[in-house]
């Protein structure tokens, strides 16, 4: 076999899976003919290469000779790939996943965040997966509302470096907070969240154990002992600066709280135990939120993980974890190329060059287009000039009242 086809970015990718140890016999003592190794790299390039059934997959894998000589397999069915990574234990997956994000950690760890000593951001929210109601009776949570949930902690390691680093699958039914709890633990970076996170006990506990924090907070309905206001800064969106006791009884640490509008006149309120930042800060990181529902959105879009391979709950939290080292590889790319393209091209370009060479890939993503753009020109009025249907379409300009015909 040639370099070329050594050095494909496909083998590049997988090569980057710390799977050393899936190789052992006795991990694969049932499963000769397709080890745990291979069934998880054929499941990632499935991922990265957007496979949408297993149909798909039994076409591809048949057309990939190369992938197939790779995890050294003949042939697979697409029953077995079914049966395999429903039983497959998620625990292998989520270790592959944590051991992918540490090598990732090592790489990024020069990156301080965002600038201003705001610093690293840990953005904590869920996402949702609607399934079928027929067929996932175990995810129902209401009538008519049957998902499974993926809770996920975003790390902001730079203001154009975000990859999750933790996720908990759960059914539908548990609340936002409980998954929390797994999500938020000791570190130097602040944690951004939403309401469905704000819980007195808990935020107590956070200032307690000096874990840093911005929560957005119900406007209302929530009884404030105020012990100092801040000035506000002239001219800004800031409504309001102050240290409070939040609740009745008066018990808990005293706490920042910070009120503005965003850019469209939206009322915000958030409360911090960041006492060093100023107010509009405060609202800048909470602004950063959206980062993780971007994410949501893009690994719905583009790895398609909204089309589901199962309907049984280990199946699916496999999905979950196979995209998300799908995203891990592709953030990996994109900072081993050192490329400033978004990380949606990034995926672009490893699905038109997955079975060519690295050195293609790489050349593609440097390469920059010699046409000078004059920006967006304005398009001058016409509205005299006729239309042009062509000759097949049936064409009518102006709508008549229907004639009804009696039958003679």
């Amino acid at each position: 076999m040639n370099m070329l086809t050594q050095n494909t970015v496909l083998r590049q990718c997988l090569s980057m899976l710390p799977t050393e140890k899936l190789s052992c016999p006795l991990l694969n003592y049932d499963n000769k003919k397709l080890t745990t190794e291979a069934l998880i790299k054929i499941f990632v390039t499935a991922q990265l290469d957007n496979w949408n059934s297993y149909n798909e997959f039994a076409v591809k894998m048949r057309a990939n000779k190369d992938l197939m000589d790779y995890i050294d397999v003949n042939s697979i069915s697409t029953s077995q790939l079914s049966r395999r990574i429903n039983d497959l234990d998620t625990s292998i997956l989520q270790n592959l996943f944590l051991k992918l994000v540490g090598e990732l950690n090592n790489y990024t760890k020069s990156l301080i965040g965002l600038p201003d000593k705001i610093g690293r951001l840990r953005i904590v929210d869920s996402t949702h997966i609607k399934l079928p109601a027929i067929l996932s009776e175990w995810a129902n949570v209401t009538k008519g509302w049957t998902v499974v949930k993926m809770h996920t902690r975003l790390i902001v390691a730079a203001p154009d470096v975000s990859y999750p680093d933790k996720i908990v699958p759960s059914n539908g039914k548990v609340q936002d907070y409980a998954g929390g709890d797994l999500l938020i633990e000791v570190s130097d970076a602040t944690y951004v969240m939403d309401r469905g996170y704000m819980d007195f006990y808990r935020m107590n506990e956070w200032i307690k154990n000096n874990i840093k924090f911005v929560s957005r907070i119900k406007k209302d309905k929530i009884v404030e002992k105020v012990l100092e206001e801040y000035p506000i800064p002239k001219e800004s969106t800031i409504q309001r600066d102050a240290k409070v006791i939040l609740g009745a009884t008066g018990k808990m640490e005293p706490i920042r709280i910070v009120e503005y509008l965003d850019e469209e006149g939206n009322y915000y309120k958030v409360a911090t135990n960041r006492w060093d930042l100023s107010s509009e800060m405060i609202a800048e990181i909470y602004k950063n939120r959206w980062l993780i529902e971007l994410f949501f959105k893009w690994i719905k879009q583009s790895l398609r993980f909204v089309k589901i391979w199962s309907t049984k709950p280990q199946g699916i939290w496999n999905q979950m974890f196979i995209a998300m080292i799908a995203y891990i590889l592709t953030l990996m790319v994109r900072l081993k190329t050192n490329s400033n393209k978004t990380m949606k091209n990034i995926l672009v370009h490893i699905r038109t060059y997955l079975n060519r060479s690295w050195e293609d890939l790489v050349k593609a993503l440097e390469y920059k287009s010699h046409k000078t753009s004059r920006g967006r020109q304005k398009v001058p009025k016409n509205p005299n000039k006729p239309v042009v249907y062509g000759k097949v379409a049936l064409i009518v300009e102006n709508q008549k009242k229907r004639v009804k015909r009696k039958i003679k």
